[in-house]
């Protein structure tokens, strides 16, 4: 019984790390196929707005809670010191640095990155990836590259978006629902936060495109089961995709705070 364990043990742990080293493998293939002529324009374009088709209502729906609650703890906490002015400052802050690339993780990786996944996923099924290999086209350039640049550029385009649903709505909740002065709110927007903030959350947004998209294309083209590999696919997906743009978010935190002061 335990020759057994040990066995199961061992084969799990093989299966994992062959999994990490294809998908790095996959990775450098990825970046070696992005200059590679011809650039596939239209797909791109087509992913692009698929990705985005899927995460527009998503995004508005996320980023408008997340503003209210933070600019209603923020002002609560402002107001209890006596700095209720300085509730623009902390918006920005919290929008630009936080809230943007978080609801940026949460959609890129449970919308955009689910939908390539079952795309792919589809396709190796229906053993059309194998038929493009045969005609001596490379999946890579042909079907990966467009979908990572597609969701890297949506990332960054949502960051935006949700930074400046943020600010607007952390204007309208702060002044016109907890009476803080606009002027003074429009004043200190830029007091904590500038240029090198806004770079580093466009950083951390392109890397969670980027990596989301890999994540993605990876469980796609390694599909097995059926239908029912495609299910499994897509939700380790999400899975994968949540436990590496944390530890992204982290990081990239961490290293932008340590370069910015």
């Amino acid at each position: 019984m335990r020759v057994s364990v040990r066995v199961a043990a061992r084969t799990g742990a093989q299966k994992l790390f062959d999994g990490v080293g294809d998908f790095f493998g996959m990775c450098v293939d990825t970046f070696r196929a992005l200059p590679a002529r011809p650039f596939q324009l239209r797909e791109t374009v087509e992913q692009s707005w698929v990705i985005a088709r899927v995460s527009m209502v998503p995004t508005l729906l996320v980023a408008i809670p997340f503003t209210v609650l933070v600019s209603f703890t923020l002002n609560i906490l402002l107001r209890e010191i006596g700095a209720q002015d300085l509730s623009g400052a902390g918006t920005a802050l919290g929008t630009v640095t936080q809230i943007g690339p978080i609801v940026t993780v949460l959609i890129v990786a449970g919308a955009g990155a689910t939908a390539i996944c079952a795309d792919l996923g589809a396709r190796t099924i229906r053993e059309e990836i194998d038929a493009l290999k045969v005609l001596g086209i490379d999946p890579i350039h042909r079907l990966v590259v467009p979908r990572v640049i597609a969701s890297t550029v949506v990332a960054l385009l949502l960051n935006s978006l949700v930074c400046t649903i943020g600010l607007g709505g952390g204007f309208v909740f702060s002044v016109y629902l907890q009476n803080v002065n606009p002027g003074a709110f429009i004043a200190n927007l830029t007091l904590l936060t500038g240029l090198p903030e806004l770079i580093i959350s466009m950083i951390k947004a392109a890397l969670f495109g980027l990596f989301a998209g890999l994540v993605a294309c990876y469980r796609g083209l390694t599909v097995r089961g059926g239908a029912k590999g495609v299910g499994d696919a897509v939700n380790e997906t999400v899975v994968y995709s949540f436990m590496a743009l944390f530890v992204i978010n982290v990081v990239v935190t961490a290293v932008g705070v340590k370069v910015t002061t």
